[in-house]
């Protein structure tokens, strides 16, 4: 049953002025888009709706709804250390942007217009940070177009280096932009020798159609959709192993579907879900992962003839007290549950700025499939078939689209944020 299958910038030594002109002629010359900006400029050019900027102290995210798509160019500046983000706008439709929400790596940003046909964004550093991925999103349904920059940390050494390499690329092009780093899921990490094994699991099936909406749509059939085609995205990527529980109309007990993780030794546990409510105005996506204080089951979770010496095979030394088994285990547990989080925000990062979230967006309850021990296990409800806009998103291809890729680079973040830690301690 178990289906597997850069940025630029100023040195020191040259003046403020001499960068902005530079600067300017690199987004507005006429050169090639990069790849993550629109194929060709539209004839008006689009204006910046919104903006908004979000900060830890490990990594930021900025955000400009704009009223269609449109290019952009990132620029690392120092003196004192900023990231700058140009694009080709005709406008802003606001004066002043809100502050920026959080702490920590982003202190302040301000966002104007250049001159005639673009603004910048300035973003300025409390520590040195590097562009981690930019992408241009389509407008789709409720949705307007937005342009999504995550900074993430960054040596100082690295950085320095990173203001003079694209100062002098700037330069060098005339006012041609140079090529950015394509942002497609999973590419701004190097492809790993042993690839995580990722699990995905479309709720329902078979006997099972799960919810129902009105018009005859059932929730097994919308999230195996979305299953397959994430199942694509990240073997795509060629960073992932990727398997399904279920990759047609079929029914497996909730037991099972944990028991395939487990089995498998998943590195991740991503069951798909979209439910239904009394309260036809509550809609959204949201990620679940176990709640602390649900009741123990995990007992339910192994199979009939398992133990708890069982999850920790491997470690446990056969004449190892109950006592000291049911410590391991315990721990075991917390960290799973710890990884689970981690891998439920990382995700929400990614989908907020793609779909309409709901009020606390990471959540927690006792839901069966998120028992598993010894594998983090999240549940992903894209949305509910009791509302009318989110019966419709459901079924669209462009939403799908939209929400699949970030769902992918969400995951990409998770696994690139395990080692986050070690990596924020040598940048400081």
């Amino acid at each position: 049953m178990f289906k597997s299958a850069g940025s630029g910038g100023q040195t020191g030594g040259f003046p403020s002025v001499v960068h902005a002109i530079v600067l300017a002629l690199w987004v507005l010359g006429g050169g090639h888009p990069a790849p993550a900006q629109s194929e060709s400029a539209a004839a008006v050019l689009p204006e910046v709706i919104d903006a908004r900027v979000t900060t830890t102290k490990q990594r930021a995210r900025l955000i400009l709804d704009l009223s269609g798509p449109t290019e952009f160019a990132i620029a690392s500046l120092d003196a004192p250390n900023r990231i700058a983000v140009d694009v080709k706008v005709e406008g802003l439709r606001f004066a002043v942007p809100p502050d920026v929400a959080g702490s920590g790596m982003v202190s302040a940003y301000t966002i104007e217009m250049a001159e005639a046909g673009r603004a910048r964004t300035l973003l300025t550093l409390a520590e040195p940070a590097q562009m981690q991925q930019a992408y241009v999103l389509d407008a789709v349904a409720d949705q307007p177009a937005r342009l999504v920059v995550d900074l993430i940390l960054d040596t100082p050494e690295a950085f320095a280096a990173r203001v003079t390499k694209d100062l002098a690329a700037a330069m060098a092009n005339q006012g041609i932009a140079p090529q950015m780093a394509s942002t497609d899921p999973g590419t701004h990490a190097p492809v790993p020798e042993t690839r995580p094994l990722v699990v995905i699991d479309p709720g329902h099936g078979g006997i099972d159609n799960g919810a129902s909406a009105p018009n005859g749509v059932k929730e097994k059939d919308i999230v195996l959709a979305f299953a397959l085609q994430l199942q694509d995205v990240l073997v795509q990527s060629g960073r992932f192993d990727v398997a399904l529980t279920r990759e047609d109309d079929s029914f497996l007990r909730l037991e099972e579907r944990v028991a395939l993780a487990r089995e498998n030794k998943a590195d991740i546990f991503i069951s798909l879900h979209a439910d239904s409510f009394q309260q036809k105005e509550i809609r959204g996506a949201s990620v679940y992962t176990r709640d602390e204080n649900a009741t123990d089951v995990l007992d339910k979770v192994l199979a009939e003839n398992e133990n708890k010496t069982d999850i920790i095979a491997g470690f446990a030394m056969p004449e190892m007290t109950p006592a000291v088994v049911d410590i391991l285990v315990d721990l075991m547990r917390r960290q799973m549950r710890r990884q689970s989080f981690l891998a439920a925000q990382a995700i929400i990062r990614q989908l907020e700025p793609s779909v309409t979230l709901r009020r606390f967006p990471v959540r927690q309850a006792d839901f069966f499939v998120l028992q598993a021990p010894d594998v983090p296990s999240i549940l992903v409800e894209l949305g509910f078939l009791s509302n009318g806009n989110d019966i419709a998103n459901l079924q669209k291809n462009d939403w799908r689209d939209r929400v699949v890729d970030a769902l992918a680079r969400g995951i990409a973040d998770y696994f690139d944020g395990l080692d986050e830690p070690m990596v924020a301690q040598q940048s400081q």
